[in-house]
């Protein structure tokens, strides 16, 4: 009877970065710039790849994907942000916080599985040359690709599908600027200690699996480039690879900091740190990452700019 009693919650307010209100629109400014920057960044990058039938090889169609990745985790947080910086109600209600996260986690786990075919197609390049083409075929990079997404797609169906069996009845304020999973947890009525611990299984053999692949890939192509007699060759091998690792760096430790590592509870306020830089600023850095070095990229760049 008591259980009956309590009223269900079925409407969330997110209580976002902060409460002082002298620093909401300051917010709301620098928030709405990156993002704008960061659709442009991206959007740019997937368009030139398009445009341009010198940029359709694996490395750039594997970059278009990564950047429609990067420009979907964007997109699933930062309209939301915006608009509950403005609107001080932020109420957001259960479907539309579990579609919200469906879609973040969605193209996170995308993500990752994109930079792993990424670190092998940079392998392939580097330790084999001559069959680059024939390993590396059409089939073979959309089959890469199409397995990222559809990892992607079916990955965060677990989480969400597991929120089903949570109540919730104490609070329906979550602390945090988007329907982060982990926040979620602390104001359910039922137990959600199975939930969290699927959470962690999932990140960490995910984020293992696709680690130690990056990692193995680029063993050998740090070996393979060792071994190059040509100091020419090596720059140019450190200098394809280098945007790669630099990438993979900022998302990997995010990533470990926000799931895996010891202490990584709910309600820790560096959670919200990392995740805002998780969310907001690598979508943001990574077509700069990928394109201010790359000749290639900043050549078709010039070609729309100057016709």
């Amino acid at each position: 009877v008591m259980e009956l009693n309590r009223t269900l919650v079925t409407e969330f307010v997110l209580r976002g970065i902060t409460d002082l209100p002298e620093l909401q629109v300051p917010l709301f400014l620098v928030f709405f710039l990156i993002y704008v920057t960061t659709m442009v960044g991206n959007l740019g990058l997937i368009l030139l790849i398009w445009k341009y039938s010198h940029l359709h090889t694996p490395m750039y169609f594997f970059l278009g994907s990564l950047a429609f990745a990067d420009a979907c985790t964007s997109s699933s947080v930062t309209p939301r942000m915006l608009v509950n910086i403005l609107d001080n109600g932020k109420m957001i209600s259960l479907f539309e916080c579990m579609a919200q996260y469906y879609v973040f986690g969605s193209s996170a786990t995308t993500e990752c599985f994109l930079l792993v075919a990424m670190a092998y197609d940079r392998y392939v390049a580097i330790c084999n040359p001559l069959l680059y083409l024939v390993v590396m075929s059409n089939r073979v990079c959309t089959c890469l690709i199409s397995g990222s997404y559809i990892i992607g797609f079916l990955h965060p169906l677990v989480h969400v599908g597991l929120l089903f069996r949570l109540t919730f009845c104490k609070s329906n304020v979550i602390d945090h600027f988007y329907c982060e999973i982990l926040p979620l947890y602390t104001i359910s009525c039922t137990d959600p200690s199975i939930n969290a611990f699927v959470v962690f299984i999932f990140a960490a053999v995910i984020q293992a699996i696709t680690f130690m692949s990056v990692a193995v890939s680029y063993a050998h192509v740090l070996f393979s480039i060792l071994k190059t007699k040509s100091q020419k060759s090596r720059r140019k091998a450190f200098s394809t690879c280098s945007a790669h690792l630099l990438s993979v760096s900022l998302f990997y430790g995010t990533l470990f900091f926000m799931y895996v590592s010891p202490g990584s509870g709910p309600s820790k306020y560096k959670n919200k740190m990392y995740s805002l830089f998780y969310t907001i600023v690598i979508p943001l850095l990574n077509p700069f990452i990928y394109s201010l070095r790359n000749k290639e990229v900043l050549g078709a760049l010039r070609k729309i700019i100057k016709p």
